[in-house]
């Protein structure tokens, strides 16, 4: 049985769910971002058990095909730009990427997220790009060109002009003043 998980974003998260469905005594064929396989089927006892558990960490079970459907556009997302999945061809862009990888039209998509979440997945995309640029200004292992090149922007002043509008402060500025000013994941 398949149960989909709203907010679980990262390997840290995994592990978390995995040590939850264990506590549970749950067996799980297999983990994933957003994502797990128990053997069997729960009862509703058990359900509820997985909905207490999981929310007691910020996480939270998704039961409707909408919110599987938000849950897996933000995980393929940030499986792009937080993890380097690499799933996505550099030439190709995150609409053909996402309708390809979910077997639904990118406006029915656009649609549904901007709905649900008050945002497009445009903004959405943005956000957690400039997220990702924040956490390499942090490290400062990465100039701003190899910044803007792995994220596919076709500039480095393409990139500081966006993170400029998203956050009011240059690449610089956040560098200098502001390095602690990240977000989790799942409030991006």
């Amino acid at each position: 049985m398949k149960l989909f998980i709203k907010n679980m974003v990262c390997a840290r998260c995994e592990r978390t769910v995995e040590r939850l469905f264990e506590a549970l005594v749950l067996s799980l064929k297999n983990r994933r971002l957003g994502e797990v396989e128990v053997e069997g089927e729960l009862s509703a006892a058990q359900m509820e058990a997985v909905r207490q558990a999981l929310h007691s960490e910020g996480f939270e079970l998704l039961d409707d095909r909408t919110s599987r459907l938000i849950s897996e556009v933000k995980n393929l997302v940030v499986q792009e730009i937080h993890h380097d999945a690499g799933q996505k061809p550099e030439t190709m862009n995150f609409s053909d990427f996402l309708s390809k990888k979910i077997g639904q039209d990118y406006s029915h998509l656009s649609k549904l997220f901007s709905a649900v979440e008050g945002v497009t997945i445009e903004k959405y995309i943005i956000a957690q790009k400039i997220e990702r640029v924040k956490e390499w200004l942090v490290y400062d292992e990465l100039t701003l060109s190899e910044i803007a090149w792995r994220l596919g922007y076709s500039s480095s002043q393409h990139l500081s002009n966006q993170f400029r509008q998203v956050t009011g402060m240059t690449p610089t500025q956040f560098k200098t003043s502001h390095k602690h000013e990240r977000k989790h994941l799942d409030e991006v």
